[in-house]
């Protein structure tokens, strides 16, 4: 005689012993989005024209293989907005910690990483600094300004939290943008660095609002630093200059369905 099948251990659906599903914890609305600049709003130029356009301002023309050449060295050395430097001589290292306090160390970090090459270009090293200064030597992502304009539309406040040495602010005028920007919170000008909590809640009561009702969104672990803060936190990967690097998965988080 056959075996008879063991009863199911599948509660019944609605029977008496279902399990109630877990009930998923409840997040706030967003009131406010906190973007980091660099790598989340906006990107430095590519290297080769970096380089073309400073050698240029020094009133040297470098032919695209030399200038790829010096560019490849400058990065090596250390740029701002681009990769860590490989070695920090010592006697940039006070301007190095405090690049992101003080303008004038942030100058003298990146202008004397730039001096360590020899390029043969007098001015080189300010020339290439300068590039930073201007709103031309930066690329905003194309889903920039379209992601804040959402954002704005739907009554949600925006602030830019950068760890930075100098102002922005005419960057944005230039973009088209500063009207879209609630608060700027540059750690230069708070006395904060981020992964700091503080230059979070420094950016939240600027723009009058709860941690809890915040997303910061940033690509580094300095900018996940927001969570200690009680944040909500995106981390997007960096893209190219002129490459979309997602920053449209904020509107899916931020506004309401």
């Amino acid at each position: 005689m056959p075996e008879q099948p063991e009863p199911s251990q599948t509660p019944t659906v609605g029977g008496a012993d279902a399990v109630a599903p877990r009930p998923r914890p409840s997040r706030r609305p967003v009131k406010a989005v906190l973007f980091d600049f660099h790598g989340t709003l906006a990107q430095v130029e590519e290297p080769l024209e970096w380089v073309l356009k400073a050698a240029a301002t020094c009133g040297v023309t470098l032919d695209r293989v030399k200038a790829t050449i010096l560019a490849d060295r400058l990065l090596t050395a250390g740029r701002a907005g681009g990769p860590m430097p490989a070695r920090v001589p010592p006697r940039l290292a006070e301007h190095w910690s405090a690049r992101d306090l003080y303008p004038h160390a942030h100058r003298a970090a990146y202008t004397g990483l730039a001096e360590t090459v020899d390029a043969g270009i007098d001015g080189l090293a300010d020339a290439l600094y300068e590039r930073l200064l201007l709103s031309e030597g930066w690329v905003p992502y194309p889903d920039t300004a379209p992601t804040i304009a959402a954002l704005r539309e739907a009554g949600i406040r925006v602030g830019v939290v950068s760890n930075i040495g100098f102002d922005l602010r005419p960057h944005f005028d230039a973009w088209q943008l500063t009207e879209l920007i609630d608060a700027f919170v540059l750690s230069y000008e708070v006395g904060r660095c981020k992964p700091d909590p503080g230059i979070f809640l420094r950016a939240c009561g600027m723009l009058g609002v709860d941690p809890e009702e915040t997303l910061m969104v940033g690509d580094s672990p300095a900018d996940a630093g927001a969570a200690a803060a009680g944040c909500a936190v995106l981390v997007l990967p960096a893209a190219d200059p002129g490459r979309e690097n997602g920053l449209g998965a904020v509107l899916d988080i931020a506004l309401p369905t």
